[in-house]
Protein backbone atom coordinates (compact mmCIF):
# COMPACT_ATOMS: atom_id res chain seq x y z
CA UNK A 1 0.00 0.00 0.00
CA UNK A 2 1.01 3.24 -1.02
CA UNK A 3 2.45 6.13 1.73
CA UNK A 4 0.76 9.32 2.89
CA UNK A 5 3.28 12.01 2.72
CA UNK A 6 2.33 15.95 3.74
CA UNK A 7 4.83 18.61 2.73
CA UNK A 8 4.30 22.20 3.81
CA UNK A 9 6.67 25.12 4.19
CA UNK A 10 5.82 26.87 7.51
CA UNK A 11 7.13 30.39 9.69
CA UNK A 12 9.03 29.34 12.53
CA UNK A 13 5.86 30.11 14.46
CA UNK A 14 4.13 27.82 12.94
CA UNK A 15 2.10 29.06 10.36
CA UNK A 16 1.39 28.14 6.78
CA UNK A 17 -0.19 31.00 5.71
CA UNK A 18 -0.36 35.02 6.91
CA UNK A 19 -3.54 36.94 8.72
CA UNK A 20 -6.24 38.31 6.07
CA UNK A 21 -6.44 35.30 3.27
CA UNK A 22 -8.17 36.78 0.47
CA UNK A 23 -8.65 36.00 -3.07
CA UNK A 24 -6.33 38.65 -3.83
CA UNK A 25 -3.59 37.25 -0.99
CA UNK A 26 -4.38 33.75 -1.15
CA UNK A 27 -0.85 33.48 1.38
CA UNK A 28 -2.25 36.44 3.61
CA UNK A 29 0.23 38.85 4.81
CA UNK A 30 3.38 38.04 4.61
CA UNK A 31 2.74 34.43 3.82
CA UNK A 32 4.58 34.72 -0.04
CA UNK A 33 7.86 34.91 1.82
CA UNK A 34 7.62 31.61 3.37
CA UNK A 35 7.96 29.96 -0.28
CA UNK A 36 10.92 31.87 -1.75
CA UNK A 37 12.89 29.17 -1.10
CA UNK A 38 11.39 27.27 -3.76
CA UNK A 39 11.69 30.23 -6.62
CA UNK A 40 15.19 32.17 -5.01
CA UNK A 41 16.60 28.57 -4.49
CA UNK A 42 15.37 25.45 -6.66
CA UNK A 43 19.05 24.82 -7.46
CA UNK A 44 19.81 24.13 -3.91
CA UNK A 45 16.57 22.57 -2.64
CA UNK A 46 15.90 20.17 -5.52
CA UNK A 47 15.56 17.16 -3.61
CA UNK A 48 13.10 18.97 -1.45
CA UNK A 49 10.82 19.79 -4.64
CA UNK A 50 11.49 16.39 -6.58
CA UNK A 51 9.78 14.42 -3.09
CA UNK A 52 6.83 17.60 -3.16
CA UNK A 53 5.85 16.84 -6.50
CA UNK A 54 6.96 12.75 -6.89
CA UNK A 55 3.20 11.64 -5.69
CA UNK A 56 0.53 9.62 -7.80
CA UNK A 57 -2.60 11.61 -6.73
CA UNK A 58 -2.69 14.56 -4.14
CA UNK A 59 -5.85 15.76 -1.91
CA UNK A 60 -6.23 19.34 -0.85
CA UNK A 61 -8.52 21.11 1.43
CA UNK A 62 -11.07 23.61 -0.70
CA UNK A 63 -9.12 26.81 0.08
CA UNK A 64 -5.94 26.03 -1.27
CA UNK A 65 -8.02 25.46 -4.50
CA UNK A 66 -9.93 28.39 -4.54
CA UNK A 67 -10.77 29.99 -1.29
CA UNK A 68 -13.95 29.78 0.81
CA UNK A 69 -17.79 30.06 -0.17
CA UNK A 70 -19.71 29.08 -2.91
CA UNK A 71 -17.93 27.84 -6.45
CA UNK A 72 -17.20 30.35 -9.47
CA UNK A 73 -17.81 27.90 -11.84
CA UNK A 74 -14.89 29.48 -13.83
CA UNK A 75 -12.25 28.95 -11.85
CA UNK A 76 -9.66 26.99 -12.44
CA UNK A 77 -7.42 27.38 -9.35
CA UNK A 78 -4.16 29.29 -8.76
CA UNK A 79 -1.41 27.75 -11.21
CA UNK A 80 -3.23 28.78 -14.30
CA UNK A 81 -3.82 25.93 -16.86
CA UNK A 82 -0.80 23.62 -16.62
CA UNK A 83 -1.18 22.58 -12.43
CA UNK A 84 2.70 21.90 -11.11
CA UNK A 85 0.80 18.35 -10.05
CA UNK A 86 0.90 16.00 -13.20
CA UNK A 87 -1.51 13.70 -11.65
CA UNK A 88 -5.03 13.20 -10.04
CA UNK A 89 -6.10 15.83 -7.14
CA UNK A 90 -8.87 15.30 -4.54
CA UNK A 91 -10.14 18.09 -3.27
CA UNK A 92 -12.29 18.55 -0.18
CA UNK A 93 -15.43 20.49 -0.33
CA UNK A 94 -19.30 20.76 1.08
CA UNK A 95 -20.03 22.16 -2.36
CA UNK A 96 -20.36 19.49 -5.34
CA UNK A 97 -18.30 20.04 -8.80
CA UNK A 98 -17.80 18.07 -12.21
CA UNK A 99 -14.01 17.33 -12.33
CA UNK A 100 -11.98 20.06 -14.14
CA UNK A 101 -9.65 18.64 -16.29
CA UNK A 102 -6.15 20.82 -16.87
CA UNK A 103 -3.20 20.57 -19.12
CA UNK A 104 -0.02 18.21 -17.79
CA UNK A 105 -2.33 15.51 -17.02
CA UNK A 106 -3.90 17.31 -13.74
CA UNK A 107 -7.81 16.72 -12.68
CA UNK A 108 -9.02 18.23 -10.09
CA UNK A 109 -11.88 15.84 -8.67
CA UNK A 110 -14.12 17.21 -5.81
CA UNK A 111 -15.08 14.82 -2.74
CA UNK A 112 -17.92 15.84 -0.69
CA UNK A 113 -18.07 12.79 1.77
CA UNK A 114 -15.39 14.15 3.90
CA UNK A 115 -11.23 12.75 4.27
CA UNK A 116 -11.26 8.81 4.44
CA UNK A 117 -13.58 9.00 0.53
CA UNK A 118 -10.42 11.24 -0.76
CA UNK A 119 -7.77 9.20 0.79
CA UNK A 120 -9.62 6.12 -0.55
CA UNK A 121 -10.17 7.88 -4.44
CA UNK A 122 -6.74 8.91 -4.17
CA UNK A 123 -4.80 5.60 -3.07
CA UNK A 124 -7.02 3.90 -6.08
CA UNK A 125 -5.64 6.74 -8.60
CA UNK A 126 -2.34 6.78 -7.24
CA UNK A 127 -1.76 2.92 -7.67
CA UNK A 128 1.92 2.30 -6.03
CA UNK A 129 2.52 5.78 -5.60
CA UNK A 130 2.28 7.99 -2.67
CA UNK A 131 -0.79 10.14 -1.79
CA UNK A 132 0.06 13.16 -0.97
CA UNK A 133 -2.06 16.03 1.58
CA UNK A 134 -1.04 19.20 -0.21
CA UNK A 135 -2.45 21.56 2.11
CA UNK A 136 -3.66 23.57 3.24
CA UNK A 137 -3.21 23.72 6.97
CA UNK A 138 -7.34 22.45 7.89
CA UNK A 139 -6.72 19.67 5.05
CA UNK A 140 -3.40 18.45 6.97
CA UNK A 141 -4.61 19.20 10.18
CA UNK A 142 -7.71 16.67 9.65
CA UNK A 143 -5.46 13.94 8.23
CA UNK A 144 -2.59 14.54 11.29
CA UNK A 145 -5.51 13.81 13.70
CA UNK A 146 -6.91 10.91 11.82
CA UNK A 147 -3.85 9.34 12.09
CA UNK A 148 -3.68 9.25 8.41
CA UNK A 149 0.12 10.96 7.45
CA UNK A 150 2.89 8.32 7.49
CA UNK A 151 5.54 11.05 6.58
CA UNK A 152 5.19 14.88 7.81
CA UNK A 153 8.01 16.77 5.75
CA UNK A 154 7.99 20.13 7.00
CA UNK A 155 10.02 22.95 4.79
CA UNK A 156 10.61 25.91 7.55
CA UNK A 157 10.96 29.67 6.96
CA UNK A 158 13.24 31.84 8.94
CA UNK A 159 10.35 34.39 9.26
CA UNK A 160 7.95 34.54 11.84
CA UNK A 161 4.07 35.73 10.70
CA UNK A 162 2.84 36.20 14.32
CA UNK A 163 -0.66 35.26 13.14
CA UNK A 164 -2.62 33.44 10.54
CA UNK A 165 -3.34 29.93 9.55
CA UNK A 166 -1.42 27.82 12.26
CA UNK A 167 -0.37 24.10 11.48
CA UNK A 168 -0.97 22.06 14.61
CA UNK A 169 -3.54 24.25 16.27
CA UNK A 170 -5.87 21.89 17.78
CA UNK A 171 -4.23 18.61 16.87
CA UNK A 172 -3.10 16.00 19.56
CA UNK A 173 -1.59 13.38 20.23
CA UNK A 174 0.74 13.79 17.60
CA UNK A 175 4.56 11.55 17.61
CA UNK A 176 6.98 12.24 15.05
CA UNK A 177 10.74 10.93 14.46
CA UNK A 178 12.85 13.03 12.62
CA UNK A 179 14.25 11.11 9.95
CA UNK A 180 16.55 13.88 7.75
CA UNK A 181 17.40 17.07 8.41
CA UNK A 182 18.70 19.71 5.53
CA UNK A 183 18.54 23.09 4.44
CA UNK A 184 19.75 26.76 2.62
CA UNK A 185 19.79 30.11 3.90
CA UNK A 186 16.09 30.43 3.33
CA UNK A 187 14.66 27.13 4.63
CA UNK A 188 14.79 24.27 6.66
CA UNK A 189 13.92 20.43 5.86
CA UNK A 190 12.75 18.29 8.20
CA UNK A 191 11.51 15.15 7.58
CA UNK A 192 9.61 13.04 10.32
CA UNK A 193 7.96 9.75 10.42
CA UNK A 194 4.74 9.67 12.36
CA UNK A 195 4.99 7.15 15.05
CA UNK A 196 1.31 5.27 16.05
Amino acid sequence: MSRVTCDLTISLDGFVAGPNQSLADPLGEGGELLHRWQFEEPESNTDALKGILAAGAYIMGRNMFAGPGRWDEDWRGWWGEEPPYHAPVFVLTHHPRKPLEMQGGTTFNFVTDGIESALTQARAAAGNKDVAIAGGAQAARQYLSAGLIDELRLHIAPIVLGAGERLLEGVTNLNLEPTEVSGTRLVTHVRYRVIR
